[in-house]
């Protein structure tokens, strides 16, 4: 048997395939962090990979688009959105389990690996994705300006760019300055949907020299 072939290999190439689609689903939820967008990236790039060593089951893909579809909907169609969500948790979790194979078989994740990371999805979409389409559908109806020198804290480092969380809000961020995640920060402007922010400890030692 092939080290690619191994069920530890593969096991582990489908759970970075089901994280993949996690952080695929938050960067079309809220484009512009950075984050998520790098996460998934540097996900699909490893899955990609594996796909090109481990022997694959076309039709497994089938699924896989239904999910993509799944969530589509659920991201417009507000009524049904829980329904929407767990159908795509599903489809996507049973798509990748059955989408890589050894020979002579037709799934090679083994069964309790694929109904933890099945159940992990169900909770991840009705739980993180619903609470993150929520917050974009209730942007719409808060002034953006409102948010100018209020103060929040940055959930990645924003270096220059990166994500904070101001005002009940997640906002793309751009700073001048290194700011660590988990530091507070201060809106100085808007530009769009980023802020300029500065780190209050750096804005504090600045007016104490000046």
């Amino acid at each position: 048997m092939a080290w690619f072939e191994s069920p530890t290999f593969i096991n582990v190439l489908y759970l970075v395939l089901v994280v993949a689609f996690w952080a695929v689903s938050l960067a079309v939820i809220m484009p512009g962090t950075g984050f998520y967008e790098l996460v998934a990236f540097f996900l699909l790039v490893v899955a990609g990979w594996g796909i090109t060593v481990v022997p694959v089951n076309p039709w497994a893909t089938l699924p896989l688009l239904g999910g993509a579809f799944a969530f589509g909907l659920a991201m417009r169609q507000k009524k049904w959105e829980a329904i929407w969500l767990g159908l795509a948790a599903l489809l996507i979790s049973g798509g990748s389990v059955f989408l890589f194979r050894p020979p002579h078989a037709v799934a090679a994740v083994h069964p309790l690996v694929a109904v933890f990371a099945t159940l992990l999805s169900l909770g991840f979409y009705w739980l993180t994705v619903r609470r993150a389409i929520a917050a974009q559908r209730a942007r719409p109806a808060i002034d953006p300006s409102a948010v100018v020198g209020q103060v929040g804290e940055a959930r990645t480092p924003v270096d220059p760019t990166g994500a904070v969380y101001v005002g009940g809000e997640l906002w793309t961020a751009w700073s001048e300055q290194p700011i660590a995640s988990g530091a507070q920060v201060r809106v100085r402007a808007r530009d769009g949907l980023t802020l300029l922010v500065d780190g209050i400890q750096e804005s504090s030692q600045e007016s104490s020299a000046a």
